[in-house]
């Protein structure tokens, strides 16, 4: 059914910040065959940026413009059954993701967003995967800088240790950059909602099976300094590693126990003490509506880092795997994180599910469960470096 349907891939939230970085990801890489449209909710906005579009790309001037609003069920339903994969940029999640996801489900269409919100993660398992199971859809969440670099940075490390014994990796973090008003708003958000999110974690441990037969765990490791290069290692308890986690459930190639442990590299204390004082008072903070509206307004949805900016960003990510007596250091390292990467990373990610011949899998997975050593292979040849350390 879903070879027949009017576009290999559709755009929603396209005249965001992220989104429009997206689609002019798209209109520079996506091949000449890709049937694919923008979506929004306002017209005018979404003709603006088609001609911004054709700029880059002639061909672009075509693009079909698809009216959906995430406060119309209907819209929605539409657009996942005109579509054989749907990409999302509209957060935060929590608050406007799932009736795109609930489409999708029912309609056997594959699914990309950029979540980084653990809660709406295992709200959406419960909810969906199980549906999409039945469908046939793929539902993937966090396909950008959350969490593309450490999913299949721990994939490709597992290439260069040894099979079928108890594997430890992890990942430590480095990262030059800013952020966008949409990605400070959504972990805002998640901040306020610490005793939901810890419910839809429950909620979640219930439904999902264990792994037979093996161990799979995501492990809070200890701040620490690092005694060859001093700098000072502290846990992040991102998304991160339980996409990480759910990835060595889905795929046996992670081994009978495998463990992994996720930390920010920092090079002087003050630095991680500063940070660490102010994410609290941010936790704090939030749990005050007043408050938490006084801190929305610093920085709003839409607003995001300049041209300039985002040209000097990078990142770097170290991984440290163990595994039957052996032990690798890899890196995966790219420019801007948060907007040119992530856009990279979710249009290779969403090109890979419309036109890669995949293993088949269905429900809420993950990028490397899904799309394993195609998308690795995409991500390398649009500049991505993933290598082992020399």
């Amino acid at each position: 059914m879903a070879e027949q349907r009017g576009y290999d891939l559709v755009l929603f939230g396209a005249t965001g910040f992220t989104g429009g970085l997206t689609a002019e990801y798209l209109a520079r890489n996506a091949p000449e065959s890709c049937r694919w449209a923008l979506a929004g909710r306002d017209p005018a906005k979404l003709e603006a940026l088609r001609e911004k579009l054709a700029a880059i790309e002639p061909r672009c001037a075509e693009l079909d413009l698809l009216q959906a609003d995430i406060t119309k069920p209907d819209s929605l339903r539409d657009v996942a059954r005109a579509a054989r994969v749907v990409i999302t940029t509209v957060g935060p999640y929590v608050e406007y993701g799932e009736p795109l996801v609930a489409a999708c489900a029912d309609a056997g269409t594959d699914y990309l967003d950029l979540c980084g919100e653990p809660e709406f993660f295992d709200k959406m398992y419960v909810r969906y995967h199980a549906k999409a199971q039945q469908t046939g859809a793929r539902i993937i969440h966090a396909a950008g800088f959350d969490s593309i670099p450490y999913d299949l940075g721990v994939f490709y490390t597992l290439k260069h240790l040894p099979k079928d014994t108890p594997i430890r990796i992890s990942g430590h973090v480095r990262v030059g950059g800013t952020f966008s008003g949409g990605t400070y708003n959504s972990a805002l958000t998640a901040a306020a909602r610490l005793l939901p999110m810890a419910r839809a974690a429950r909620e979640r441990a219930k439904a999902e099976p264990k792994p037979a037969g093996r161990r799979v765990r995501a492990i809070i490791g200890k701040p620490h300094r690092d005694a060859k290069d001093g700098r000072w290692q502290v846990p992040l308890t991102t998304i991160d590693p339980q996409i990480v986690a759910r990835s060595a459930a889905l795929l046996d190639a992670y081994g009978p126990d495998f463990s992994y442990r996720h930390f920010a590299s920092v090079k002087r204390l003050p630095t991680v003490i500063g940070a660490a004082a102010g994410l609290a008072a941010i936790v704090v903070l939030a749990q005050v509506p007043p408050a938490r509206r006084a801190l929305a307004n610093i920085r709003k949805p839409g607003e995001g880092p300049t041209e300039e900016e985002r040209e000097r960003a990078w990142f770097k990510v170290r991984f440290l795997g163990e595994g039957g007596g052996k032990r690798v250091v890899t890196e995966v390292a790219g420019g801007d994180p948060g907007y040119g990467e992530t856009a990279k990373m979710l249009g290779e990610s969403g090109l890979c599910l419309a036109f890669d011949d995949l293993k088949p899998i269905a429900g809420q997975v993950t990028t490397a469960a899904a799309m394993g050593d195609a998308l690795l292979a995409r991500l390398v040849d649009a500049g991505m470096m993933f290598r082992v350390a020399p």
